[in-house]
C-alpha cells in the first residue's frame, strides 16, 4: 500500500492502550513502549499531537449506564484523560522528548490550558503536544476531540491506534473471513457503521479532508512503518479502492 508521507499528524490512542496484562490502569512498561513509538516518529521529522482516551480509568457513558448523571460522568472521564496525558508526558520526557500537555479544562497547576496558537508554536519547536480533557464539554467523545484538534492544528492526518490492523467489513475477532479495506470512504464508514470512530469525528474529518489512518499500535514499530508506507493499515479518505 502506498501511504503519503504526512508531516504533521495527530495520534489518537484509547486509554486501554496504556493498560498492562495484570489489569493495572496505567502500566509504566506499556506506557514506556508507546512513548518509544512516538519518539521514533518524532526523530523521523514528523510533528506530533497526541490525544489519549480515559477508558482505562473511567468512562462517562458506562457511569451514566449505572445511574450516574451523564454530564458528571463525562467530566470524570475528562479528568481521567488528564491523568493519562500526564503519564504519557512523563514517559516521553524520561527518554528525552520535550512535551507539553494542554487541557480543555483549565488546571494551571499541572498543565497548560488549550491555546491553539501556543500549541502550534510548540509543534514548530519540535515538542510533542498532548491534548487532554476532550473538548471540555460533556456529551462529546475523545474521538470527536481528536478530530477537532486535528482540524484546528491543520494536521495532515489523524492516526487511530487500535488493537487491529485496519478497518474490516466485520469484526475480525469474531468473523475469520472478514475483509480488510486498504482504503475506504468516509461515507461508507458512516453508512455501514464500521466503528472506526464515532460518527461526529468521522464527519468532522470528512468535512475538513483529514484522512484517518487506522493501524495496530500494539505492534512494535508499527507507527513508524505505517508512516513510511511499509506497515498494514486502512486509510479512510474521500475515495476508496475498488
Amino acid at each position: 500500500m502506498s501511504t503519503p508521507r504526512f508531516k504533521r499528524i495527530l495520534l489518537k490512542l484509547s486509554g486501554e492502550v496504556l493498560m498492562g496484562e495484570g489489569g493495572l490502569a496505567i502500566d509504566p512498561a506499556v506506557t514506556g513502549r508507546v512513548a518509544e513509538e512516538i519518539a521514533a516518529v518524532r526523530a523521523m521529522g514528523h510533528e506530533l499531537c497526541v490525544v489519549v482516551g480515559g477508558g482505562n480509568i473511567f468512562r462517562g457513558i458506562s457511569g451514566a449506564a449505572r445511574g450516574m448523571d451523564r454530564a458528571t460522568g463525562d467530566y470524570m472521564g475528562m479528568l481521567a484523560t488528564v491523568m493519562n496525558a500526564l503519564a504519557v508526558q512523563n514517559a516521553l520526557e524520561q527518554i528525552g522528548v520535550d512535551t507539553r500537555v494542554q487541557s480543555a479544562i483549565p488546571m494551571a497547576s499541572v498543565c497548560e490550558p488549550f491555546i491553539r496558537r501556543r500549541a502550534e508554536r510548540h509543534l514548530e519547536k519540535g515538542r510533542v503536544v498532548i491534548f487532554a480533557a476532550g473538548v471540555g464539554s460533556p456529551y462529546f467523545t475523545t474521538d470527536t476531540g481528536a478530530a477537532l484538534r486535528a482540524a484546528e492544528m491543520k494536521c495532515d492526518a489523524l492516526f487511530k491506534g487500535t488493537s487491529v490492523d485496519g478497518v474490516y467489513d466485520a469484526d475480525p475477532k469474531q468473523v475469520p473471513t472478514a475483509k480488510r479495506y486498504e482504503t475506504v470512504s468516509y461515507d461508507r464508514v458512516l453508512a455501514d457503521n464500521l466503528k472506526v470512530m464515532d460518527a461526529s469525528a468521522v464527519a468532522l474529518c470528512r468535512d475538513n479532508h483529514i484522512p484517518i489512518v487506522v493501524f495496530n499500535i500494539r505492534g512494535e514499530g508499527n507507527l513508524a512503518a505505517v508512516l513510511q508506507g511499509e506497515g498494514t493499515s486502512t486509510i479512510v479518505t474521500d475515495q476508496e479502492s475498488q
